[in-house]
């Protein structure tokens, strides 16, 4: 019996390698803006969080400093050969894209959370991780990035033959305990929310939204 995945949500993750200064200097830097308020503040914020978390506007690849210039180079190199590989295309295609996007930071510290929520308006969607934090050791969720499974309907009703499943057929929500150094790269309308952080110092990433047009 041939048992083939016809439906599948594509997710991309690649570790950076290279500076390794860069991720101190992100965080030195996104610490000094959020002392500076509402300044960098995103001013009319939408998703459900609370106050332990601070969310930047979100004009950061904008910004001229070497180490935000450096990282946006990285999640680009990486999102255009996720989207080449994923579209059987050459770099000369792949070339021809421009790019629009947001951008913007997050820190969070003890008890910070963002609820569940997607994002409209673009094609794709990532999240590095500059500095995730130190864990309490009794709390196995905290901070988790968390993605529902869009065939979540599924489990309307289970019996013998489904609870088990496994792989690409699991209903389950996957949960990721992100690196520092890591990108996770995922469609933009899959919805998704970070667990309550329990631990010490800060949890900080930095998110994008793109969508693109081609060039005539």
């Amino acid at each position: 019996m041939q048992i083939t995945p016809f439906f599948a949500v594509p997710f991309g993750f690649v570790r950076r390698t290279g500076n390794p200064a860069l991720d101190e200097s992100l965080r030195t830097l996104f610490l000094a803006r959020e002392a500076e308020g509402v300044r960098y503040a995103n001013p009319r914020p939408l998703t459900q969080r609370n106050d332990r978390v601070f969310e930047s506007h979100f004009q950061l690849f904008a910004w001229p400093e070497p180490c935000v210039r450096e990282l946006k180079e990285f999640c680009w190199r990486a999102l255009l050969g996720f989207i080449a590989e994923l579209n059987g295309r050459d770099r000369e295609w792949v070339s021809r894209m421009l790019i629009h996007a947001d951008s913007w930071f997050h820190i969070t510290r003890r008890g910070g959370f963002f609820a569940l929520h997607n994002h409209p308006m673009a094609t794709w969607s990532g999240v590095y991780c500059v500095d995730p934090g130190r864990h309490d050791a009794d709390k196995p969720d905290s901070g988790l990035l968390s993605f529902v499974n869009p065939a979540i309907g599924s489990a309307m009703y289970l019996d013998a033959s489904t609870a088990n499943l496994r792989g690409p057929f699991s209903y389950n929500i996957r949960h990721l305990r992100l690196q520092a150094g890591q990108l996770v790269i995922f469609p933009s309308w899959v919805l998704h929310d970070v667990k309550p952080f329990e631990g010490e110092g800060e949890r900080i990433t930095v998110s994008f939204n793109a969508w693109f047009t081609l060039k005539s």
